[in-house]
């Protein structure tokens, strides 16, 4: 008979706990009644799961019964803070006393904010501005009086069933998007809390879309690499981070090819995974622009998971090309070598191990996931860059990038510099603004696999050596 396994998240920290084993209604059921003495639940469910697969949220409103209050079906992307105010009146006036979440991305954020707004009677979109925790730090505008103000602890607890692997459950931090300049804020600091529990079900995650649990498995790689090669990241986050990567990497390979979405237990691996990948950022690691430029993709078009498998290759070549961390970058290459089956796909691609670097396997490990490499399949073009240049700059992950980004060039080059506002359409390698990665044509050993497969770096096809931009 199966068994749940209830544990800490983190070692040392109460919160999150997490738990697996059983399915998710009955694991919910226990906990609202056991852990939280909680008799009016809140539950915010994924619009396309509620479309797609109804049985999971029927399943738990027929378990909890009389417990749900009330239920949303479905946010925006990115977490608009308008509907966050919306989910904030209806929860108040229901009289809450727990918030669930039945998806990823979106949800979890918005959970969080809403349990921090309820706490603090926030009610307008100035509320929620006063809630930001660093003027600065968000490039707002707000006065000392506001910035200081006495922020109230999130009260209501927040239990999250996620249906990706992006990992938001696991921080006490959360995005939104004010709707009025089309910007992705931050909230943080010591009033925000983390959720009180994560449920994972791998039965659950089997009707996730493919391209969604890759591209958000990609973000928890992201979440890895990024701590790997931070310059303030310590022993014990590296730890955790290595053996996070260790459970990505080839767990996301099984998924991929798990065309039935049957194999649960890589799903879990991959579940698990996500968990040590947020160590680091949970406990303050700075991460770098990968994590901050994507940021502000989110709301130009781009998913939560697909910002990570654009930009995560550019953002270690820009860095490894100009000095900023390149032993740390060879310290995770030797780890992804090591792994039987990246090593597998490397050597079958015809990288060699000292003649590639970080954002050569991490694009190969993109492509061989199937997932989106260019900004030109979101419409993304010149014309949209210079407001995420704008935003992103402002993000504390830019900030915290191993080498300096800024608007006009971080080093001081016009034409190797940080070139944030320019793009390159239809390369073969990446379609990132070029003050992220300088590079203006596809690297050597790409046209010299283009060639073998008889393919332009402009090519429409999908060869098997070497995927080429998609039209």
């Amino acid at each position: 008979m199966p068994q749940e396994t209830h544990r800490p998240a983190f070692a040392g920290r109460d919160k999150p706990s997490v738990s697996y084993g059983l399915p998710f209604p009955l694991t919910l059921l226990h906990h609202a009644s056991s852990t939280f003495g909680a008799t009016r639940l809140y539950v915010l469910c994924s619009a396309s799961l509620a479309r797609d697969n109804p049985q999971h949220l029927t399943s738990l409103k027929d378990t909890l019964s009389s417990k749900v209050a009330g239920t949303r079906v479905g946010l925006k992307p990115h977490t608009r803070w308008s509907e966050v105010l919306e989910v904030v009146r209806e929860a108040r006036d229901l009289d809450v006393d727990l918030l669930v979440t039945l998806g990823a991305g979106s949800l979890t954020d918005a959970a969080k904010i809403v349990s921090l707004a309820l706490a603090n009677d926030a009610t307008t979109p100035e509320d929620l501005e006063s809630l930001l925790p660093d003027p600065a730090a968000n490039g707002t505008s707000r006065s000392d009086h506001t910035a200081t103000r006495n922020i109230k602890p999130s009260r209501i607890p927040v239990v999250c069933i996620p249906t990706s692997l992006s990992g938001g459950e696991y921080s006490a931090f959360a995005g939104a998007t004010k709707d009025d300049d089309g910007r992705k804020y931050s909230f943080s600091g010591p009033a925000m809390s983390p959720p009180s529990l994560v449920i994972l079900d791998p039965t659950l995650v089997q009707c996730t879309p493919a391209r969604v649990w890759l591209s958000t498995g990609v973000k928890a790689v992201d979440h890895c690499v990024e701590t790997l090669c931070s310059l303030k990241s310590d022993d014990a986050a590296d730890a955790d981070a290595r053996h996070g990567l260790t459970r990505l990497v080839p767990g996301l390979l099984r998924c991929a090819k798990d065309k039935e979405g049957t194999d649960e237990d890589a799903r879990l691996v991959c579940q698990l995974g996500a968990i040590d990948a947020m160590s680091a950022a949970t406990r303050g690691v700075p991460l770098g622009a990968s994590h901050g430029i994507g940021h502000q993709l989110g709301p130009a078009g781009v998913s939560h998971g697909e910002t990570s498998c654009i930009l995560l290759p550019a953002v270690c070549k820009y860095n490894y090309q100009r000095d900023a961390n390149r032993e740390r970058q060879r310290a995770v290459q030797r780890l992804l070598w090591e792994d039987q089956e990246a090593q597998a796909i490397f050597e079958q691609r015809g990288l060699k191990q000292n003649e590639t670097d970080l954002g050569d396997l991490l694009d190969i490990f993109i492509r061989t996931l199937g997932m989106p490499r260019t900004l030109k399949e979101f419409g993304i073009g010149k014309d949209k860059l210079g407001g995420i240049v704008k935003h992103s700059l402002h993000d504390r992950w830019v900030k915290t990038n191993p080498a300096r980004l800024d608007e006009q060039g971080g080093d001081g080059d016009s034409d190797n510099g940080a070139r944030i506002k320019e793009c390159r359409h239809g390369s073969s390698y990446s379609d990132i603004p070029k003050r992220v990665i300088s590079r203006q044509t596809p690297p050597k050993r790409e046209l010299k696999l283009l060639k073998q497969a008889k393919c332009t770096p402009r090519c429409k096809c999908k060869s098997e050596a070497l995927p080429c931009a998609p039209p």
